[in-house]
């Protein structure tokens, strides 16, 4: 994987490979985006390319040092996730002690931290001493959902590199180079933030079942509500897709919005496009603000869920607050 086979993230990688032209690459990096976006891809890349042995500013993915990397077994560079449910006190101290035997080592040493943001207050403030006092040359790349929620001293200590979910048609484009059902990747790129949750998704055969499960339940929930309870209650959750409620939710909010989009005759940001006949019919027999008032109740409903609140009771009530209101 190098620079240029990354969809998207242009301001992240422009950052990046200026620092690598120029030699002016940062003893600390701070990798701040959403889930998706690639942030351990365009890491990984990185670090190739600043161990690359035929490239200046870009992995050419084919030397040893490239090859090391990718396989996770270079010496000199050190992935680091949680233990559990947070990055602990020890992980970092390891890491130090790594590091400091590796000192009479000639070169570059690089570590790269997932989920930078659950460190505990013991860890950061050791973090903290290791990027003030960085037994140089040490590259640190921090990798977190949300840059603001570690300690203010670390922000100010590293660079901020911001990632952004893509253009879904971005995505979408690659997606069908890669050869996803067109369907499934037209859902799909609305509801992850990248390429390879979008891949993921589409490969999933629950996905599919789950989107025309949805779909039948669109059809029958704003008239016929004691069908689409019998419906739900037999293909959802008495199988294997009553695990996947909270998607469920997530594809009707998208339902729900194609009627919007059809009222206000903007049939090119139709998600379900092969439903076109049905949506037109369903799409008129509630008011624009029907239509996001079950919006919303698809929202409230996946909160429910997520509070642990009985995924068949979440989704009856939802449906009852479907069916009612125009």
């Amino acid at each position: 994987m190098s620079f240029q086979q990354i969809i998207g993230q242009e301001r992240a990688k422009t950052l990046l490979q200026n620092g690598l032209r120029s030699g002016k690459v940062s003893h600390a990096y701070l990798f701040s985006g959403p889930k998706g976006t690639g942030r351990l891809q365009t890491a990984i890349t990185f670090t190739k390319a600043l161990f690359c042995e035929n490239a200046t500013d870009d992995a050419c993915g084919e030397c040893l040092s490239c090859r090391k990397i990718e396989h996770g077994n270079h010496p000199d560079v050190h992935v680091i996730s949680p233990e559990g449910q947070s990055i602990k006190i020890d992980q970092v101290r390891e890491l130090q002690r790594e590091f400091a035997y590796r000192t009479q080592a000639e070169g570059r040493k690089v570590y790269i931290m997932e989920q930078a943001e659950t460190m505990t207050v013991q860890a950061a403030n050791s973090l903290l001493k290791f990027l003030e006092e960085p037994m140089s040359p040490i590259v640190a790349i921090l990798i977190t959902d949300n840059g603001q929620a570690m300690l203010p001293t670390i922000q100010s200590r590293s660079q901020w590199v911001p990632f952004t979910p893509p253009d879904p048609q971005i995505i979408y484009n690659a997606l069908i180079e890669e050869g996803c059902s067109a369907l499934l990747a037209r859902a799909a790129v609305h509801l992850v933030n990248g390429i390879g949750e979008g891949r993921e998704l589409c490969q999933q055969n629950w996905f599919a079942e789950l989107r025309n499960v949805m779909l039948q339940l669109g059809k029958e929930c704003g008239a016929r509500l004691s069908s689409a309870l019998l419906m739900a209650q037999q293909k959802v959750f008495k199988t294997e897709l009553g695990e996947h409620t909270d998607m469920l939710f997530r594809l009707f909010h998208l339902w729900f919005r194609d009627m919007l989009n059809y009222q206000f005759n903007r049939q090119e940001n139709l998600v379900f496009c092969d439903q076109l006949d049905a949506i037109g019919r369903i799409a008129w027999s509630k008011s624009a603000q029907g239509w996001i008032r079950c919006m919303a109740a698809a929202a409230e409903a996946q909160k429910r869920v997520r509070a642990n609140v009985s995924p068949q009771l979440a989704f009856e009530q939802f449906l009852v607050g479907v069916q009612g209101g125009t």
